[in-house]
């Protein structure tokens, strides 16, 4: 198997990234850092690969299958190299590349669809599709490669070519991909660099990209956006989320508490769409706060690689300084913790998994995406003040509404503001649906055919009736 240091990315040796395990807290391995002038090649090369990539889909096809199945050969490396850099379980590691190789074979088979238009005029007008050029796609650190793949797999499959920047917190397994998928797709049609900002920035900026697709904060999600206006390329943005649980007064607790606990705190919560709020019935609030906290006291914390490891470390020093931030702001000001509430102690980047009551509604915990294991309880009276607190910020990423008369739950769900809405469960896609933000939390669509079609653009061709002789 290629190394990660097959990547093929042109220039002398540059300078090193450190690469920390978030389980110790020390550096244990190290990337290119590049330099952004490097991307002007870079660009220049994906061009030119994506003037025989876009004109043979059935090859695509035949590469895209490919991929997926190198993916797979080398699903262990993969995983392994992830949960060291990234810090999740490693059963969540092997899942994430598993979503991987099933993304690239979903769209590897999907092609876009010539329509006819019939308006009675006597001509024959047809819409035809075709792909956009080079395609940035910018990726978080908190699902690297299964992002990676939500990016590049519909690109690809559009006949576009890619340029694909990891997090500098999460570069490894990233790099490792693009080997590995470099043994079995043409030259220069996906290119991974790495390095610190302003790599990304100026990669969102190139004239050369034709296609922006980003994942993050809407902070910078904002600057990116601004950042591809100037060549007026197309953005795709996923960004934050801040979503809401409604649990009803009907809601059978013990019978959702495993659910609802795993929708925020799967891979320590470091989630876009997890549950980060939810809002109980007061009659039953206090039950639903013990069930939540008997299981943040009792799960397994600890080193991804460890077996019985449930939930890692956050990913990062500074995502870890604004979890602390935002509980001791909510504890400061008359929140209790109903388990956790603190860093634990020793080495790594581990925050004890906390459940939060007597929250004060403004508190940033709540009104703010806090992104680690930290979840707010709040009660309700009556249900159009829980919507009206479910939908009362700026994020509509995802939201998700629990209860027994599920004809009363699908009716408050369509409620919410926000792209998705579960009943009785959370976060969970399929590869066939659309995933779009409302309001702050995204521009643009990803997933299933929409996802396709987004690294298209419509071509109508005319052509007269054949006349009469």
């Amino acid at each position: 198997m290629p190394t990660p240091e097959a990547a093929r990315v042109p220039g002398p040796r540059a300078a090193r990234l450190a690469v920390v395990d978030p389980a110790t807290g020390e550096p244990f391995d190290e990337a290119p850092d590049r330099r952004p002038e490097e991307l002007d090649e870079v660009v220049a090369r994906a061009r030119r690969a994506w003037h025989g990539w876009r004109s043979d889909p059935a090859a695509r096809t035949t590469a895209l299958r490919a991929a997926a199945d190198a993916v797979e050969t080398a699903g262990d490396a993969l995983a392994r190299l992830l949960t060291r850099e990234q810090g999740k379980p490693l059963a969540e590691s092997y899942a994430e590349i598993a979503r991987t190789a099933a993304r690239l074979r979903y769209f590897a088979d999907l092609a876009p669809r010539t329509h006819r238009i019939d308006d009675g005029r006597p001509v024959h007008s047809e819409v035809r599709w075709r792909s956009l050029g080079p395609v940035a796609a910018i990726v978080p650190w908190n699902f690297p490669i299964q992002l990676a793949a939500a990016k590049f797999a519909p690109a690809l499959a559009a006949g576009n070519t890619v340029v694909l920047k990891p997090s500098p917190h999460t570069p490894l397994a990233t790099r490792l991909l693009g080997s590995v998928l470099a043994t079995v797709l043409p030259d220069d049609v996906l290119t991974v660099v790495t390095g610190r900002e302003p790599l990304g920035a100026r990669l969102a900026a190139h004239p050369g990209i034709r296609h922006v697709t980003f994942t993050g904060s809407v902070p910078t999600g904002r600057a990116v956006a601004g950042a591809a206006a100037a060549s007026l390329a197309r953005v795709t943005l996923e960004l934050g989320g801040n979503d809401a649980a409604v649990l009803l007064d009907d809601v059978d607790v013990d019978g959702i508490a495993d659910r609802l606990f795993w929708a925020a705190f799967r891979n320590c919560g470091q989630v876009c769409m997890a549950v980060k709020r939810v809002y109980a019935p007061a009659r039953i609030h206090a039950e639903v706060v013990e069930a939540l906290a008997q299981r943040a006291r009792t799960v397994a914390v600890g080193c991804g690689l460890d077996p019985d490891t449930r939930i890692g470390p956050v990913n990062n020093a500074p995502q870890l300084a604004r979890v602390e931030q935002v509980t001791r702001q909510a504890l400061a000001v008359g929140a209790r913790a109903a388990a956790g509430g603190r860093r634990l102690d020793g080495a790594g980047y581990f925050f004890a998994p906390t459940i939060l009551t007597d929250v004060p509604p403004d508190s940033p915990v709540v009104t703010e995406e806090q992104f680690g294991p930290v979840l707010p309880v709040l009660p309700y009276r009556n249900l159009d003040e829980a919507l009206t607190a479910a939908n009362g910020t700026g994020f509509g990423l995802g939201g998700s509404v629990w209860g027994t008369d599920l004809d009363r739950a699908e009716a408050v769900a369509d409620r919410l503001e926000c792209g998705t809405a579960w009943i009785n469960h959370h976060a969970e896609l399929s590869l066939g649906q659309p995933f779009a933000g409302a309001k702050d939390s995204g521009v643009g669509v990803a997933g299933g055919p929409w996802g396709l079609y987004g690294n298209l653009r419509p071509f109508v061709v005319h052509r007269p009736w054949e006349e009469e002789t």
